[in-house]
C-alpha cells in the first residue's frame, strides 16, 4: 500500500502537559484508519496535529515523503490536500448550503464558479442533501447540518478526509443517518481517519484502528484484531467497559 502520511515520533505539549507522547502511524491511501480511546487520551489532538490546526512539539509528519514541519515548507498548500469535519459542522450561518460547498473551492482552489456549483451539487447529492441547496445553516437539523459539512469537505477534492468525532454533537436520533454517510464513503476508495466513540462503526468499516491511551498508541492493528483479539490489558479494560 502506498503511504499518503508518515507520522514518526510526533509529541504535542501544551505547557507542561504533554498530551501527545512519541506516536507513529501511517496512514494509507484508500484505507479506513479509526481512531479510539477514553476522552483526554488524545485522539483529537492527534487528528488537529495531522492538518495542523494544532503545531506538534516534536517528530515528523511525512506528506508523500516529505516532512511538512521542515521550515519553508508548504503549509497552505499541504492543508488543501486534507480535508476535516468537526464536531460542531462549522457552517458558514450566513450562507445557504450551496454557498457553503462552493467557497472554499472558489477562494482556495481558484475554482471558477460555475465548476464550483456543479462539484458542490454533486456531493450535496452524495450525501442526500441536494433538495436543501437555497436552506441557511441554521433551518438544518444537526445531522443535516453535518452532512452538509462532509459534502463541504468533499467538494474540495482531498487526499485524506479527517473526522473529528463527528457525531458527538448530534442528538442520538440522528447519529444514524450521519454514519450511514460515511459508511457508504468508505466504500468510494476514499483515504479517512476517524476519531469516534462509535465502536460497532469503528468496527465494520475500519481497515486499520488505533487505540490511545494517555497520550500513547496502547494498540494498534485491523478492526478484528483489536475489538475480538486485543493484547493489552488497556485495551481490554476499555472494551469491556463499554460492553457492561
Amino acid at each position: 500500500m502506498s503511504a499518503i502520511i508518515e507520522i514518526n515520533h510526533l509529541k504535542k505539549s501544551f505547557g507542561e502537559n504533554e498530551v501527545l507522547k512519541d506516536i507513529s502511524t501511517t496512514v494509507n491511501k484508500g484505507q479506513v484508519l479509526t481512531i479510539i480511546g477514553a476522552s483526554g487520551s488524545g485522539k483529537s489532538t492527534f487528528l488537529r496535529c495531522i492538518n495542523l490546526l494544532e503545531k506538534p512539539t516534536g517528530g515528523q509528519i511525512l506528506y508523500k515523503g516529505e516532512n511538512v514541519l521542515e521550515k519553508g515548507y508548504n503549509l497552505p498548500k499541504y492543508r488543501t490536500h486534507l480535508g476535516m469535519v468537526f464536531q460542531s459542522f462549522n457552517l458558514f450561518a450566513n450562507m445557504d448550503v450551496l454557498e457553503n460547498c462552493m467557497t472554499g473551492q472558489t477562494t482556495v482552489l481558484n475554482r471558477k464558479p460555475e465548476e464550483a456549483k456543479k462539484i458542490a451539487i454533486q456531493n450535496l447529492k452524495n450525501v442526500g442533501m441536494d433538495q436543501f441547496i437555497s436552506a441557511k445553516p441554521a433551518q438544518l437539523s444537526g445531522g443535516q447540518m453535518q452532512r452538509v459539512a462532509i459534502a463541504r469537505a468533499l467538494s474540495m477534492n482531498p487526499d485524506v478526509l479527517l473526522f473529528d468525532e463527528p457525531t458527538s454533537a448530534l442528538d442520538p436520533e440522528m447519529i444514524g443517518e450521519v454514519l450511514k454517510t460515511m459508511q457508504d464513503l468508505t466504500k468510494t476508495g476514499l483515504t479517512m481517519v476517524i476519531v469516534t466513540h462509535e465502536m460497532s462503526f469503528a468496527k465494520d468499516v475500519s481497515d486499520h484502528v488505533i487505540f490511545m491511551d494517555q497520550g500513547v498508541i496502547a494498540e494498534q492493528g485491523t478492526a478484528e484484531e483489536i475489538f475480538e483479539h486485543p493484547k493489552e490489558k488497556r485495551t481490554q479494560e476499555f472494551l469491556q467497559r463499554l460492553r457492561t
